[in-house]
Order: C-alpha cells, then sequence, then structure tokens
C-alpha cells in the first residue's frame, strides 16, 4: 500500500465531511493494523534493536513517515506490537479450552497453547522497555488488566456451565494464571526448556484450580462423613 491510498477517502468524499471523516478514520486504523501485522514477526525474529523502521515500512509497503505518524518512535510500535499479540495469545488460549470437559483438562488446554507461543516472551519485553520508557506505560496496564478480565469472565463462563467448584474467584484464578505463565516462561526462554517442559512446570505450579461435579459430590459426601463421625464421638 502507498501513501496516496491513504489518502484517497479525502478526494472521494470531499462533499460529504462526515463521510470523508468516517473514512479517513477507517483508512487510518486499516494502515495501522498494516504496520502491526509488518513489525511483529520482525521484532520476534531481530529483537528491537535489529529491527529497522525502513525494514517495517518496506514489509508493509508503506513509508517510514507513515510509521513515525502512527506511532511515534520504534519503541511504542514494539509495545503495542506485544500488547496486541498477548491478546490475540489470550483469546487463542481461551478458544483452545473451549472443548475441555474437566478442570484438569481445562487447565491443560490452557497451559499448552500459552507455552507453544513466544507471545508471552514477547510482551515480558515490552514490559521491561516501559521500565524505561513511563509513556508507554498506561497501553501495557490497560493490556493487562483486560487480559485479566476477560480471562476472569472466560474461565467464569466454563466454571458455571459445566457446575464446577472453583477453589478461587474467577478474578484470582486468571491474575495467577497469567503471572505464572509470564513467570514460568521468561525462566524457561533463559534456561532453553523445551515447550513440553514449560508445559508440565505451568500445571505444577497451577496445581488444582477447581473440581468437576463428581469430585465436588465425593468431597461433600467424605465432608458429611467426617462430620457425623465427629458429632456421634
Amino acid at each position: 500500500m502507498t501513501g496516496e491510498s491513504v489518502h484517497a477517502p479525502f478526494e472521494a468524499s470531499a462533499g460529504d465531511p462526515k463521510h470523508a471523516a468516517r473514512a479517513t478514520r477507517s483508512a487510518g486504523r486499516k494502515m495501522r493494523s498494516l504496520l502491526l501485522d509488518a513489525a511483529s514477526p520482525l521484532f520476534r525474529e531481530r529483537g528491537l534493536s535489529g529491527t529497522a523502521i525502513t525494514d517495517i515500512a518496506a514489509a508493509a509497503d508503506a513509508f517510514p513517515s507513515q510509521i513515525t505518524y502512527y506511532f511515534r518512535t520504534k519503541e511504542a510500535l514494539f509495545v503495542e506490537c506485544a500488547c496486541r499479540e498477548l491478546l490475540y495469545l489470550a483469546r487463542a488460549t481461551e478458544q483452545a479450552a473451549l472443548k475441555a470437559r474437566t478442570p484438569r483438562d481445562y487447565t491443560h488446554a490452557l497451559a499448552q497453547t500459552v507455552t507453544a507461543s513466544d507471545s508471552v516472551a514477547f510482551f515480558a519485553e515490552a514490559l521491561t522497555l516501559t521500565r524505561r520508557r513511563q509513556d508507554l506505560a498506561p497501553l501495557v496496564e490497560r493490556t493487562i488488566e483486560r487480559l485479566h478480565g476477560e480471562g476472569a469472565r472466560a474461565y467464569a463462563s466454563q466454571v458455571a456451565r459445566h457446575g464446577w467448584r472453583s477453589l478461587r474467584a474467577p478474578d484470582e484464578s486468571s491474575r495467577r494464571f497469567w503471572a505464572v505463565a509470564i513467570g514460568i516462561m521468561l525462566e524457561g526462554y533463559a534456561m532453553g526448556r523445551s515447550p513440553e517442559a514449560l508445559c508440565a512446570e505451568m500445571l505444577r505450579v497451577l496445581g488444582e484450580q477447581a473440581k468437576s461435579t463428581g469430585d465436588a459430590t465425593r468431597l461433600r459426601l467424605v465432608e458429611d462423613a467426617a462430620s457425623n463421625s465427629n458429632e456421634e464421638g
């Protein structure tokens, strides 16, 4: 795409200011998306320092000036790419877990999907970057809150759907899951661990998240039996 196509809506709708404004916003969103799509694989492969703005522009068939217009700096583009990729991963993770019929299968599907991707490690680099660039911190903060909020809703929906008994509140479960994921992925990448090893470690640390209907029923029977025994004694 060239710079001329971004400005085409102005010319096509010059007689209708409202339509022109909407078309301009639409063209802007499309260009931002194209730049993010082009930048993400380059950043993941080469890192921030190894990726030049001209490389990204060439991959997106755009001009370097368009990158600075929409994102201001390469660092801001890097952080936005990492945030978007993490939210994409979260969506894919929940989709992968929809077929789970037990709490154990659900947690395994989540962990397996997360550890098969480098999106968490990518996001961790963005976290490190924002420590030095506090102007980029709000985007990371919004991403984390959205991650936790959507994760909590998805988990609560599964618990209600299957009648599981969660051992923690949905919000606590979501925040704990992603905190464990980020920590284990960072440590694992530094030590060269395989996705399988990372998944196994995540499952070990997370432990049991909820009990299925059958497990809950058996638990109540054991609790009732223990209570009756204490009363008789």
